[in-house]
């Protein structure tokens, strides 16, 4: 039988160097697109990145407002293990502390708190704020940030107005009733019929925040500093702006 060249098989020493040129210029292409692509995801985010902030701060603000009824201000309160303090602890990061906003009506009197919350739903994490007056032991109003429920079922969490609005005025702790079982009691909201889990989701992430921050939100509403008639729109922001990223 003849055997092949060395070369002709491709094999050990014998391998031609076109095949050995042609591997190296793939490895170095293949490193280069690496390097150039990571190149251009820090770039992307870089500049996208305060982008996304300043969004989320817009969409922070506009829901401070929309569930404290547009108050004339608002400021950032910070959750201790002490209780709740109008100055963030020694050396925190005060973007990510945890924090409520209590708001102000326009004679600088507290309107009631903005709080946030999040826990899983049917789908994914349903991210929520709504507005609580300690005093009265009422909600003033729920609006969701940030849900990934059924569409057409749970998404009406946020999308079905009588079921957002039906938190207004509704007392703590809340209990979710089932359509047409409401006895007209002053702590009951309906729940959506076919999305029970998003809406008892919905009830008690209200309710575990209220339970947690507990006589805290009473005790700093009683003594927390008159906000001024007429707060520097460059502070208002800038407290809001530091929740943008915790709870």
């Amino acid at each position: 039988m003849k055997e092949l060249p060395a070369a002709a098989a491709g094999n050990g020493p014998g391998e031609p160097a076109s095949h050995q040129v042609a591997s190296a210029r793939l490895i170095t292409t293949l490193a280069f697109a690496g390097a150039l692509a990571g190149l251009v995801i820090v770039l992307v985010f870089g500049w996208a990145e305060p982008r996304i902030q300043a969004h989320r701060a817009a969409a922070l603000r506009a829901a401070v407002n929309d569930v404290l009824s547009d108050p004339a201000s608002y400021r950032s309160v910070y959750v201790t293990e002490s209780g709740l303090s109008d100055a963030p602890p020694a050396g925190a990061d005060t973007v990510n502390a945890e924090k409520v906003f209590l708001g102000f009506d326009a004679a600088g009197a507290p309107v009631g708190y903005a709080i946030t919350g999040a826990e899983p739903g049917y789908q994914d994490l349903i991210q929520l704020i709504f507005g609580y007056d300690p005093s009265e032991g009422r909600l003033l109003g729920m609006k969701v940030l940030e849900s990934k429920e059924t569409p057409g079922l749970g998404d009406k969490i946020y999308k079905d107005m009588d079921f957002v609005t039906g938190f207004e005025g509704v007392e703590t702790p809340i209990v979710g009733m089932k359509q047409g079982a409401a006895t007209g009691a002053a702590n009951e909201v309906d729940m959506i019929t076919g999305a029970t889990i998003s809406s008892r989701t919905v009830i008690g992430i209200i309710n575990h925040r209220v339970e947690a921050l507990g006589s805290d939100l009473g005790e700093h509403a009683a003594t927390a500093p008159r906000a001024p008639a007429s707060p520097d729109p460059a502070i208002v922001d800038q407290a809001v702006q530091e929740g943008v990223e915790g709870p």
